[in-house]
């Protein structure tokens, strides 16, 4: 069985062999456990069942993507079991492969990928030029987490393990204010 978590957004989500659960709490770090041991109960499955874990690596929120992969990480070693890094952008286009996803940074800009154009950040200028290139735009709503567990199976399949670390498309915001303090 393939357990995946998400804590790139303000909740929890996770999926497990054709379960899949929201939740929406107020501190993802304190919740995370208890939700994912009441979600596997829920399932009717074991810590011991669990065959690879698959993590939300970004883009999303800052803090959640490094408990999430921290808290994924050490279930995989205490289980020893692999542990493998989904990308939203690998959840969209695996919906939608002919599509450009535009995902809003909150911050002036777009996280964006599509099967022409590796990860990266575009402001809204570039985004409608680059996006008719494509047959559609996704990103407004939420990816379906439902097809991680097929991704992950393909990583391992495929022996695509790396070392899972946050998907970073730009400096945090401590990184830029110690840039402009060093200028």
């Amino acid at each position: 069985m393939i357990f995946v978590i998400n804590t790139s957004g303000t909740g929890l989500e996770f999926v497990l062999d054709g379960h899949h659960k929201a939740v929406m709490v107020e501190k993802q770090s304190v919740a995370l456990p208890v939700a994912a041991e009441e979600f596997l109960a829920e399932c009717g499955a074991k810590w011991t069942d669990i065959t690879a874990i698959g993590v939300v690596i970004g883009p999303g929120s800052f803090t959640g993507i490094r408990m999430g992969i921290a808290y994924a990480k050490g279930l995989a070693m205490g289980l020893n079991i692999p542990v493998i890094g989904i990308n939203a952008f690998e959840l969209y286009l695996a919906a939608t492969p002919d599509a450009f996803v535009a995902i809003d940074s909150g911050r002036g800009d777009f996280f964006v990928a599509s099967a022409k154009h590796a990860p990266c950040t575009m402001g809204i200028e570039e985004v409608e030029v680059e996006q008719m290139k494509c047959p559609r735009t996704v990103g407004h709503r939420p990816f379906d987490l439902t097809l991680a567990p097929n991704i992950v199976r393909e990583k391992i399949e495929c022996g695509n393990v790396e070392p899972v670390v946050p998907m970073y498309l730009r400096p945090s915001y401590a990184e830029e204010a110690k840039n402009k303090n060093v200028q």
